[in-house]
């Protein structure tokens, strides 16, 4: 259902903004996890690394005002207090089989006896405290539900561990989060390297961390929870937190998964093989990075090189001498060199069967699928890209949102008269879209963007006299730094990055180059290639040739790759739009409008090649009425 609408004006500027409604949730009777069988020996099982437990959270179907129907803060801290009492209760009753006969078994039966097909999490054996300063990215997952009934024996609880990768973003595993309705039932704590705690009054202490909510869920479309491949996924909170992220590698990264490698793995999971009782202050542990050989050769073909990486060393089949993530330590990160490598993904039954390695998702590959749900332009909160027009006769503003490989009805926004530029963005990523606006009249630029807070919009000057400049564009992050940034090309023909510094505010600007003055169109907005890297599509004058610049993730002249032609003789196309991955599949997409106002979208095939676009697919006619795309 669509949520109400509300009219604002914003320093000369009427807009019309959807605002939140209520939250879809969905109950769930019976959940299950599968356990990966290892292979091995029928004593070696794998388990996932995922600890019962429970907590709560809220989502909101528009992105405007996701804070709105967000759970307030006592049913996020009565979740977390749920999952504390749930995960203990779980973890007594808690039992395994043997994942080598039963590829589907489970290694939980709750006592109410209706199956709850689950795996605990691990946490890590062998580790060493560690302190929220040196960790500040840290995330606690906390999952309760109740089942709305008096018998305490159905509840539903476990947790896991994540990373902060933007101020509303957590990166975690797919098996924490699939089937599961993190809105309606999950709570995020940050800030703190203790798990909370319940005295005998009831009372939960968060010692010093902040509980949020959980707005939108996604994991990879490809995950598969009998083999545990494609291991990832995001969680979005309504309003941005102030712990400071991490950024995930490149997909270039080879360095980082060389054998031997000094790795560090974060988590409160299990300390020991023979308690299932979580760790209440964080650990951390060093982990030698393995080869694909060495892991295939313990785990077979359950280890998928190229998705997988495996890390420590042998584990000797007791605690002593072994150090290895555990059962509570799922979704947290492996790191190396201050990024994140890997996600805790699955291991063995008691993690220190011999000669076991803890297994992560090989975050190399799964950068470009990520950074979409990192970096977009979602007006509506479905996790898919959106458009925004202006329409020419009246200088109103529409949002249309995308239906994978279509666009929904109109709405309008209010009038953006006064405006000759307009580009939706997310400046200081708190996860509402955002607009840059060049004033007609004297070239001033403006930052237009929501207060969750004050529920009201504010318009910022950020540049002043950018009348000549011929494109201004922006694609997300340029520079590596997980901070928007803009790019804008001179009278003549010089391209500056402007470095964001996630407030809205810039860096000095940055020469990338010259000879820019020859396209007629510079579009981007997200990862065309799938290297998790802002990219841009220039079309030439002269030739009507298209252009891929792929971008390297760094600022000045190295910031973009030599150009790649992706089409020739694109001249039947007048308008072009670059708004992120508009079918929702982790790769950008693009648009393109012909003189007769049909508009096509050309899926993004994640190719750096000619092969970049997908067959074309028209999504309607008419789009001439449009003079501005976002």
């Amino acid at each position: 259902m669509r949520p109400s609408q509300t009219h604002v004006s914003v320093g000369g500027t009427s807009l019309t903004t959807p605002m939140s409604g209520s939250g879809r949730h969905r109950r769930r009777i019976r959940i299950a996890l599968p356990v990966v069988a290892t292979g091995v020996a029928a004593a070696v099982a794998a388990a996932l690394f995922m600890s019962s437990a429970n907590a709560a959270t809220a989502s909101a179907d528009p992105t405007v005002k996701p804070s709105t129907s967000a759970a307030p803060l006592s049913e996020l801290t009565a979740r977390v207090t749920g999952a504390l009492a749930t995960d203990k209760d779980f973890r007594k009753g808690s039992k395994t089989k043997d994942a080598k006969t039963d590829k589907s078994s489970t290694s939980s039966t709750s006592s109410s006896g209706s199956s709850s097909t689950s795996t605990v999490s691990p946490m890590i054996i062998g580790g060493t405290s560690t302190s929220i300063t040196s960790a500040p990215w840290m995330a606690q997952l906390w999952y309760y539900d109740d089942k709305g009934t008096s018998d305490t024996g159905d509840d539903l609880g476990f947790f896991c561990g994540g990373t902060v990768v933007a101020p509303t973003k957590i990166l975690t595993a797919s098996h924490c989060v699939k089937g599961f309705n993190w809105h309606a039932y999950g709570a995020i704590v940050t800030g703190t390297d203790q798990l909370p705690t319940t005295d005998s009054s009831g009372n939960t202490d968060l010692h010093g961390g902040t509980v949020s909510g959980i707005w939108q869920q996604w994991n990879h479309p490809s995950y598969n929870s009998t083999t545990v491949d494609n291991d990832v996924a995001v969680l979005t909170l309504p309003n941005p937190i102030t712990a400071t992220p991490i950024r995930m590698t490149t997909s270039s990264d080879t360095a980082s998964y060389a054998a031997g490698t000094s790795a560090k793995v974060y988590g409160w999971g299990r300390t020991s093989s023979t308690s299932d009782d979580i760790s209440q202050t964080l650990q951390s542990a060093p982990l030698p990075v393995q080869s694909d050989s060495t892991c295939s050769g313990y785990y077979g073909s359950d280890f998928i090189a190229g998705h997988m990486v495996c890390a420590g060393t042998p584990a000797t089949g007791s605690d002593s001498g072994t150090t290895t993530a555990c059962n509570g330590d799922s979704g947290g990160p492996l790191i190396v060199n201050n990024r994140i490598v890997g996600i805790v993904s699955w291991g063995v039954q008691d993690c220190v069967a011999k000669g076991a390695y803890s297994v992560f998702t090989k975050v190399k590959a799964y950068v470009g699928a990520a950074y979409p749900r990192i970096d977009d332009t979602n007006l509506s909160g479905d996790l898919k890209a959106d458009m925004f027009v202006r329409e020419h006769s009246t200088s109103t503003g529409y949002e249309k949102d995308s239906k994978g490989t279509s666009f929904a009805s109109r709405i309008s926004w209010g009038s953006f008269s006064g405006y000759n530029t307009i580009l939706q963005t997310d400046l200081n990523r708190d996860g509402y879209q955002d607009f840059v606006l060049r004033r007609s009249s004297d070239g001033a630029v403006f930052w237009l963007h929501y207060i969750p807070s004050t529920q009201s919009w504010s318009r910022t000057q950020i540049f002043s006299n950018w009348s000549t400049r011929k494109f201004t564009v922006a694609p997300g992050d340029v520079t590596g730094d997980y901070l928007p940034d803009l790019l804008s090309v001179d009278s003549s023909g010089n391209l500056w990055i402007y470095p964001g510094k996630g407030n809205g505010t810039f860096a000095g600007a940055v020469k990338v180059g010259s000879g820019w003055g020859q396209y007629n169109s510079l579009r981007a907005h997200g990862d065309l290639t799938g290297d998790g890297r802002a990219d841009l599509i220039a079309r030439q004058s002269s030739t009507g040739d298209v252009y891929l610049y792929k971008g390297n993730g760094t600022s000045g002249s190295g910031a973009f790759a030599g150009r790649i032609k992706v089409r020739s003789a694109w001249t039947g196309y007048n308008a072009f739009d670059a708004v992120g991955d508009i079918t929702g599949d982790g790769k950008a997409d693009f648009l393109a409008r012909t003189s007769g106002g049909t508009l096509y979208l050309y899926p993004g095939t994640g190719k750096a090649t000619s092969e970049i676009f997908a067959t074309r697919i028209s999504v309607g006619t008419g789009f001439q009425a449009y003079d501005i795309w976002g």
